[in-house]
């Protein structure tokens, strides 16, 4: 029989008690999941391959959660809980309070890049409570802006989706580097000829690579990100005066 009712594993009810206690504990599980993704990433975990990293029969993650969506929604919000939002309480504290905020969102994701397209999914479908507190502070500083409730909300998403999009490409990069077994260096050092050469049709982008030569990519993303994130925080401060 269909339903209206949202399916969560922090909305459906707890399961009764045993007669005998699980194997596992629901912290166990997760904290072996969230290992197994920074290992392999998001589309190599199974449940199987879980159960058989904890040495535990199929029944005993089961009796925690009922698959791997509900999994995946108690790894978010695990990880989502390392994402700390300093306080704001007037305008004077809330531009610190945002960029320090936005920075421990991208060193989140750069700690685990599998979290990148699941923070994708983010909003009414993880109801987590790590999640939702760190949300609920991250309005704060807005409202800490001058904004009415709407814009502060629209604020905080602005400058969120900023973060996750630079922050994938960081981690996209850094998950075909492990696949790879690459670091940093040895990849540009790779990579960075058949760029360059690839641009010769483009004058611009020429320009761009030869002033770029022998660069430390990622000092380069992180310019990239401070200038993209103080872009935004500008725009916000300025709208902010006005009101």
């Amino acid at each position: 029989m269909a339903t209206d009712e949202y399916t969560s594993v922090w909305t459906r009810p707890k399961r009764g008690r045993r007669r005998e206690q699980p194997a596992l504990t629901q912290e166990q599980i997760v904290t072996e999941a969230i290992r197994l993704l920074d290992a392999d990433g998001l589309e190599a975990l199974t449940m199987r391959k879980l159960g058989a990293a904890l040495g535990a029969v199929a029944t005993a993650v089961y009796w925690h959660v009922a698959n791997k969506d509900e999994l995946l929604e108690l790894v978010v919000d695990h990880v989502s809980g390392e994402v700390e939002v300093p306080e704001a309480t007037d305008r004077a504290e809330w531009r610190p309070a945002a960029e320090a905020a936005a920075r421990n969102v991208r060193a989140m994701i750069v700690r685990h890049p599998w979290m990148a397209p699941m923070l994708a999914e983010v909003g009414m479908n993880f109801l987590g409570p790590n999640l939702l507190r760190t949300s609920d502070a991250m309005l704060g500083v807005y409202l800490a802006a001058g904004f009415e409730l709407a814009e502060a909300d629209q604020a905080s998403k602005t400058v969120l989706g900023y973060v996750i999009g630079i922050a994938s490409v960081e981690a996209a990069t850094i998950s075909k580097l492990k696949r790879g077994g690459l670091d940093m260096a040895t990849w540009q050092a790779e990579v960075w000829p058949a760029a360059v050469r690839a641009t010769e049709p483009y004058p611009r982008l020429r320009a761009l690579y030869a002033a770029n030569s022998g660069s430390d990519l990622e000092a380069g993303g992180e310019d990239t990100f401070s200038y993209g994130l103080n872009s935004i925080l500008d725009g916000l401060e300025a709208r902010s005066a006005a009101k």
